[in-house]
């Protein structure tokens, strides 16, 4: 019995050890020896971009969210189909919306040119996201670095884990907690909805049969989205302020001017009304909140060590 509890304990403490090291890993200065001047490179990138499109900050806040929420970190989001499987691209979360691609192979053929197979597609995408934040004046945060880029996507895996526009609360809070982020860091997170665009066909039927809703706000979106046609015509997530990150977002839920159902439900007589509350009254929070949130989930399940690959293109497997 004792040398039975004996090899669990061991057991146990290789796989804490190893937990340890792959975490540790992850560090801000990932690249000061190996590519110095990968992340002002990056970010140069990144803010051009931004500066020819305000609405490209959210596509890139995005798409780091539905890269780590399937199979972690690791750039699948980006891979492209090929004949050993199908990627996550043309899932119904992403199909028609996911975007920024471009952007990212920009910053990626900037560091290719300096430091060859080096910097990760996944990394690049982690510090967009921030980059991004930064240029339309929203948190920012240390990214911590040295994830490795995925040999596989997985579009079922896709389709489980990311969140859709027509989700209930429970659903939301279920979703979160699977990539182990409680429900006050699902809220936090779902205040990127402070800036970027929904197609209409996302949020039809709460603007045309939702009561939970302000009746202006839901007339102006009518305007904007017929109801027989005009799918993928754009709407502002935040009509107030939609180019700027702030606090806006849940100021609009209080007063059920949510756009999407899954972004009301946030506030309607739920567990989550007083997180939405306490952020439409301090924006520090939300910020402070956020930027701890970013890290957290840019730290779920990355490659690391001799795992995966860097790859050359970052829609396609080396």
């Amino acid at each position: 019995m004792v040398s039975y509890r004996f090899a669990w304990i061991v057991i146990s403490m290789v796989f804490l050890f190893r937990a340890s090291q792959s975490h540790a890993q992850l560090t801000p200065n990932y690249y000061d020896d190996t590519c110095p001047h990968a992340l002002p490179i990056i970010r140069t990138v990144i803010r051009a971009a931004v500066a020819i499109e305000r609405r490209m900050a959210a596509s890139l806040i995005r798409l780091h969210f539905h890269d780590c929420f399937v199979q972690g970190c690791d750039g699948s989001v980006l891979l492209k189909d090929n004949p050993w499987f199908t990627g996550e691209q043309t899932v119904l979360q992403n199909n028609n919306s996911i975007r920024g691609f471009e952007v990212i192979d920009a910053a990626k053929l900037a560091v290719e040119a300096i430091c060859p197979g080096v910097v990760s597609c996944a990394d690049i995408v982690a510090l967009a996201a921030r980059d991004s934040s930064e240029y339309v004046n929203g948190p920012i945060w240390t990214v911590e670095l040295g994830r490795r880029d995925s040999t596989t996507a997985n579009k079922d895996l896709a389709s489980a884990n990311l969140p859709i526009a027509f989700e209930d609360l429970d659903v939301l809070i279920s979703k979160f907690a699977r990539q182990g982020l409680d429900a006050k860091e699902m809220v936090t997170l779902s205040g990127a909805h402070t800036i970027g665009q929904a197609h209409c066909v996302t949020f039809k039927t709460r603007i045309y049969k939702e009561t939970n809703i302000d009746p202006g706000f839901a007339l102006n979106q009518r305007r904007r989205c017929p109801q027989n046609n005009g799918d993928f015509n754009l709407s502002p997530l935040d009509p107030v302020t939609p180019n700027s990150f702030d606090n806006k977002y849940y100021k609009n839920l209080m007063q059920k001017r949510g756009l999407l159902h899954s972004d009301q439900v946030l506030y309607n007589g739920g567990e989550t009304d007083s997180i939405v509350e306490s952020y439409s009254r301090d924006w520090s929070l939300f910020y402070k909140n956020f930027a701890d949130a970013m890290v957290k989930m840019g730290n779920i399940n990355p490659l690391t060590g001799s795992a995966g690959e860097i790859r050359n293109i970052c829609s396609a497997i080396n």
